[in-house]
């Protein structure tokens, strides 16, 4: 069993945890860890590796709004439970976009990554920088909120949230900037924005994780792994999982007092700072 590579999956976990429910692009920032604090273990590994730690930010999204996302729920009246099941359809309403996409340039975005890092890498910059711009304007011109409630959410609107998602498919957009940049710019409430956005990642990414997950085993990646592989899966899923817990709690109560300008202001910051290390050399394409 190797320690160093423990502590590597829980920093992972860590950053994973945070990014992917906060608008910064978790992406991004498993890139940079990865570049500074890199897994010496197989490629393999590192790809499942990435699939793991996402269903346990996804898993924190159920565990959470398991009462609020459960039409079975005895405490539920059955008006209750049919809006349950109403906001799922919306859900999947807006997943469709994403998920049509997302089968088809998936292995193309995978290869790019491989073969070309710098273009990448370049991509990542300015989307970050570009979202981040977004989100500063948006907060300087967005209007009252039309829809303050999940439930005023019609099919009409969760299909035009989940064409935004649809554009988080481009590195270092984050799925959550799009989703939440989308839904205010809609006329939703950030609390509104932020818990639909929650939703929409449970069959997006479990989904796009259970095709990875099937792709590994069929492949017989599973098989090659050993104790430090698998203690390192265990650690960044649960890790990830404990974080997120904490992370969503902390983004639902900050938009209650604030705005996303400040996400918006980090992102520019840290595709600045991206561009300045790759041009300086310190991160290679």
């Amino acid at each position: 069993m190797n320690i160093i590579e423990l502590l590597k999956s829980i920093l992972q976990g860590i950053v994973q945890g945070i990014t992917e429910w906060l608008p910064i692009s978790s992406t991004g920032h498993l890139i940079l860890v990865e570049e500074f604090v890199p897994f010496t273990l197989s490629a393999e590994f590192f790809n499942l590796f990435k699939v793991l730690i996402q269903l346990g930010s996804i898993l924190a999204v159920l565990v959470l709004y398991f009462h609020k996302l459960n039409p079975f729920s005895p405490q539920k009246s059955a008006e209750q439970k049919k809006g349950t099941w109403v906001l799922w359809g919306k859900v999947l309403i807006a997943s469709i976009p994403a998920a049509i996409v997302g089968l088809l340039i998936d292995d193309w975005l995978d290869s790019m990554e491989a073969e070309h890092k710098g273009i990448f890498l370049y991509i990542i910059a300015a989307a970050l920088i570009v979202y981040g711009i977004a989100f500063i304007v948006m907060e300087s011109v967005v209007r009252k909120a039309k829809v303050s409630d999940l439930s005023e959410i019609s099919p009409k609107l969760a299909l035009g949230i989940g064409a935004f998602q649809m554009l988080a498919l481009i590195p270092g957009t984050s799925r959550s900037g799009s989703t939440i940049l989308g839904a205010t710019l809609l006329g939703t409430s950030r609390s509104v924005a932020a818990e639909f956005s929650f939703f929409m990642a449970i069959p997006v990414m479990f989904g796009a994780s259970g095709l990875k997950l099937l792709k590994a085993a069929m492949d017989g990646e599973l098989a090659a792994f050993g104790t430090t592989e698998w203690l390192c899966l265990a650690v960044g899923f649960v890790v990830s999982f404990l974080v997120s817990l904490f992370v969503i709690r902390f983004l639902m109560n900050f938009i209650k007092k604030h705005d996303f300008k400040p996400f918006g202001w980090y992102r520019i910051i840290l595709g600045a700072v991206l561009i300045i290390l790759m041009l300086c050399g310190v991160i290679s394409g």
